[in-house]
């Protein structure tokens, strides 16, 4: 009863149960001092606390973005990713859980020991080499029928998208990760024992209309020797500190004297590709500024003042004569 949350009818009743006499005080308190039995599956050892799976939610979370975005930019579509679970579990279960023929890549993460899968549902994997090959994304293919180039095309995007591993592990972490092999078939991949616990990060992923999953298998040897980096607390240490003043002051003088490209523009104009092939010396190029109106003068690349041209000593120059507001020229 105890952590329960009683409501009040059910107080009510246990109440005048107790002044009838028809539960016993004594007999409550002895319940509840009984020592109660929980029982515990040595075969699923909970090797991660709720705090360690919590870090490494975030640090998928982070990985998920990354990856969102190389994955958008290599196949030109619509992709949206996000993590649905983080669960510990033994390996051998995992393993039982992937189809039968799937996309499993296996992906080595110097200094640490150990691998990590990430297994990535057929549908999904299709969804990208249909894109790859300048489809519209659709998926359905049968994964045992993968050919050298197919096979060759997907290592090719997965070896690039594990790149992100590094960055989103870069706080806990510095790993190097390497895509060591590409596999299709779970039952030949026996890089643990079957009982060690792993934790699995699902990840939802929709690519155009195709949705699936991805998911990454990291075993408790590979955590280990960073496990105490996945507390909160470590968290919490690592965080940002404030600059002090003497390294504002450093940095306001790094800024002082950067040095950065100042540009008067005298004009624009538009030519053929046919006038400009004929240019030649001598030839005279008219350009769309009025000459009783003031250069526009840029900072890089952006309008910064508005200056007139002219000469000091035997040099040219610009004087600056205010600042540039948006609406004064062309430029925007």
């Amino acid at each position: 009863m105890a952590g329960d949350v009683l409501s009040q009818n059910e107080i009510d009743a246990l109440l005048s149960a107790l002044s009838t006499g028809e539960m016993n005080a004594e007999q409550l308190k002895s319940e509840e001092a009984q020592k109660k039995v929980r029982v515990y599956d040595f075969k699923r050892a909970l090797r991660f606390s709720k705090d360690q799976l919590r870090s490494l939610t975030r640090i998928h979370e982070h990985f998920g973005r990354l990856l969102t975005t190389y994955l958008s930019a290599q196949l030109r579509t619509y992709i949206q990713m996000s993590v649905a679970t983080t669960d510990q579990l033994p390996y051998e279960e995992f393993i039982r859980s992937v189809p039968k023929m799937t996309i499993l890549n296996v992906i080595d993460v110097p200094p640490l020991d150990g691998k990590i899968i990430m297994e990535v549902n057929p549908s999904i994997a299709y969804a990208m080499l249909d894109r790859i090959l300048g489809g519209q994304g659709e998926s359905g293919a049968n994964v045992s029928s993968l050919t050298e180039i197919e096979t060759r095309l997907l290592t090719n995007l997965f070896d690039k998208a594990i790149d992100s591993f590094q960055e989103a592990w870069e706080e806990i972490a510095s790993i190097d990760p390497i895509l060591s092999d590409l596999e299709i078939n779970p039952q030949f991949l026996q890089v643990i024992s079957p009982n060690e616990t792993v934790v699995v990060i699902t990840l939802n992923v929709q690519i155009g209309d195709v949705s699936g999953m991805i998911n990454i298998c990291i075993p408790h040897v590979v955590l280990e020797p960073i496990i105490p980096k996945l507390s909160v607390h470590y968290w919490m240490q690592s965080a940002k500190k404030e600059p002090t003043s003497e390294e504002m002051a450093t940095l306001e003088k790094k800024i002082r004297f950067a040095t950065l490209p100042l540009v008067a523009e005298l004009g624009k104009t538009d030519i053929s590709i046919d006038d400009f092939l004929q240019l030649d010396i001598g030839d005279v190029i008219s350009l769309n500024q009025d000459i009783q109106k003031p250069l526009t003068i840029k900072v890089g690349e952006t309008p910064k003042f508005m200056g007139q041209p002219g000469m000091k000593g035997k040099k040219l120059a610009v004087q600056v004569i205010e600042e540039w507001r948006k609406g004064e020229s062309d430029d925007e």
